[in-house]
């Protein structure tokens, strides 16, 4: 939703209450904000809510006032996008640079600043309830407001789930919403945890979720290698193979069945992609690791019952329209 089909002095109001009603009670202020302009993608996934800001340089803060006026008591995940901002929280101030992401507490006053750069600002805030957060709140008081390097394995993990959360939000089922919410809050406690350098903080089924997390991001990078075994997902991980199966033992799939369905995936999206009508087939499998076309053909029969090249030219009759 956007403010663009408002006129120009009611959009830093309609912004101001998106604001109180998605972060928490703010007071605003903008040299734009005589003719604010603003975009906003929000989604709700379980208990925690995910949403994308763009809007013109402003300057917020939260008042004791404000948190006596409503308080939400959520822990707030930004990742900055575009434009720096800088930010005070319990005596701690950050320059938080793009890309970055920085922690804070809406029980707590608040002062942040996105400086002028002659563009808008992106900032995405996943919302997190403190009440079922499963890290200890002293421990977590000590990240509040200090920028936090995103470039570890969960950082990435953490900043592409925020990313991919918001789309196709309409085809989700409720039980897939709630699972996301589930995997949301094991990432960014573990994302925390490892800035805090105490793991052992986190519940155990919390180090196992952000674990599945980090297995199947590392599968999904290594689809096309064809020596993808679970000895090879084990040793990256530091694991044992029977402990690795324990991991997937509550998942859909055993570790090898989940290789296995994301290549036909793949395989599945290449061969009705129009572009790619003149590669051989036995050149998709390979490209995504099926070790021969014979084993490629009888797997995915096997799973969608019909051979590839039959899959392939009923893509092919059908109206692009």
């Amino acid at each position: 939703m956007s403010n663009s089909d408002l006129a120009g002095h009611d959009r830093f109001g309609w912004y101001a209450d998106v604001v109180r009603d998605g972060i928490a009670p703010l007071t605003l202020s903008s040299p734009y904000a005589a003719d604010f302009t603003a975009r906003v993608e929000a989604t709700r996934i379980g208990a925690a809510q995910l949403a994308a800001f763009s809007f013109l340089p402003l300057s917020a803060v939260r008042t004791p006032t404000d948190i006596r006026r409503g308080d939400p008591e959520t822990y707030q995940l930004g990742l900055v996008e575009r434009s720096p901002m800088r930010a005070t929280q319990r005596r701690e101030t950050s320059a938080v640079q793009v890309g970055g992401l920085v922690f804070f507490d809406t029980s707590y006053p608040l002062e942040a600043e996105f400086p002028d750069l002659g563009g808008e600002v992106v900032v995405t805030i996943l919302r997190l309830p403190k009440r079922s957060f499963p890290l200890p709140s002293g421990h977590v008081d000590r990240l509040l407001c200090r920028p936090l390097n995103s470039g570890s394995v969960t950082g990435a993990l953490l900043r592409h789930f925020m990313a991919a959360a918001l789309h196709h939000v309409d085809d989700r089922s409720v039980n897939e919403n709630l699972r996301l919410g589930g995997i949301a809050v094991d990432l960014a406690a573990a994302f925390l945890a490892g800035h805090l350098d105490s793991g052992a903080l986190l519940p155990a089924e919390t180090r196992n979720r952000a674990l599945v997390a980090r297995i199947d991001a590392f599968i999904d990078a290594n689809l096309g290698d064809p020596r993808l075994t679970p000895a090879v997902i084990a040793a990256r991980h530091h694991l044992s193979v029977r402990a690795l199966h324990a991991l997937f033992r509550t998942e859909p799939n055993a570790v090898m069945g989940t290789v296995r369905l994301r290549r036909l995936e793949r395989c599945r999206e290449a061969l009705r992609d129009p572009l790619l009508k003149d590669q051989p087939i036995s050149a998709i499998a390979a490209r995504w690791g099926f070790g021969s076309p014979a084993e490629f053909s009888r797997v995915f029969r096997r799973t969608y019952g019909i051979t590839p090249r039959e899959f392939r030219n009923e893509r092919g009759r059908e109206s692009p329209w």
